[in-house]
């Protein structure tokens, strides 16, 4: 059962109220999908972080990563999720056994991010990066990236980037799993992470952790029953239980960790998806 494992979520965003009061205004006047907007569209949120805690230790979660994500309107052209370091660093000062930081990227201000990201790891202990690229209407093989990917391999963490479709009202062929291969092809030692699965391109990402040293995949923002066959075989095999991640993106813990439980995984390839490739992948 997972109850047995102290999970570790690896993505998810800051949950106060007024950050969510600040994202859902933001969203006024961009493009809903059809999809985000059947789900209600909005990022859940806890009155205080010890709530926050107490839900977690409810379900057994022992860390949670929580990310600076900085999201581009397509439409508007204007940064609508735009989370300042203050904004993570409370979490990770405050509860630093209990919640993970990883820093967030704008391709249009690389030399601002760049130090941001100094300062994030160096001083505050941050793990990573996180990534969003949809918005921006660059492909995340874009030279703009490059500088991120340099400075990642530099500081040795890893980047984890969202892959596949997106639920907010922006082209999702910038997102394709199969730009990994470009960026690993050209940073080999570069540690990433293929987060929400890449679906519909569920293949091309598990393609590329077959042919990559270094490129992980995330099983986050869907809850595990619907996960593809394809990447439920992938999460138990030989070459791919080291190599996948467990995470909610803002989905409840307990029942997705319940699913999880009812993937038929081998203890080992369970143990490592909740907490154990995280640990390694991000020196925890």
């Amino acid at each position: 059962m997972a109850k047995d494992i102290k999970a570790i979520d690896f993505m998810y965003y800051v949950a106060t109220p007024e950050f969510i009061a600040r994202w859902t205004e933001g969203k006024k006047g961009e493009l809903i999908c059809r999809m985000e907007r059947a789900l209600g569209g909005s990022l859940p949120s806890f009155e205080s972080m010890e709530a926050m805690i107490r839900q977690m230790d409810e379900a057994n979660v022992d860390k949670v990563f929580i990310t600076q994500t900085k999201m581009w309107s397509y439409r508007n052209r204007w940064m609508y999720m735009d989370t300042k370091l203050e904004e993570v660093t409370q979490y990770t000062q405050k509860y630093p056994q209990r919640f993970v930081g990883l820093a967030g990227y704008n391709p249009f201000r690389i030399p601002e991010s760049l130090q941001e990201i100094e300062v994030a790891v160096k001083q505050y202990g941050f793990k990573g990066v996180y990534v969003h690229i949809y918005g921006f209407d660059i492909p995340l093989s874009d030279r703009k990236m490059y500088p991120l990917f340099a400075k990642c391999v530099e500081l040795d963490i890893p980047v984890s980037m969202q892959v596949g479709h997106v639920l907010e009202g922006m082209p999702s062929e910038h997102g394709r799993p199969a730009y990994l291969d470009q960026i690993a092809s050209d940073f080999p030692t570069l540690k990433m992470v293929g987060a929400h699965t890449g679906w519909p391109w569920v293949e091309e990402l598990i393609s590329c952790c077959y042919k990559w040293e270094n490129i992980y995949i995330g099983i986050d923002a869907w809850m595990p029953k619907y996960l593809k066959p394809e990447l439920v075989q992938f999460v138990g095999s030989r070459l791919g239980h080291e190599r996948c991640l467990w995470g909610t993106n803002g989905l409840p813990w307990k029942p997705s960790l319940d699913q999880v439980d009812q993937l038929g995984l081998r203890d080992e390839a369970r143990r490592n998806l909740l907490a154990d490739n995280a640990i390694r992948l991000f020196k925890l």
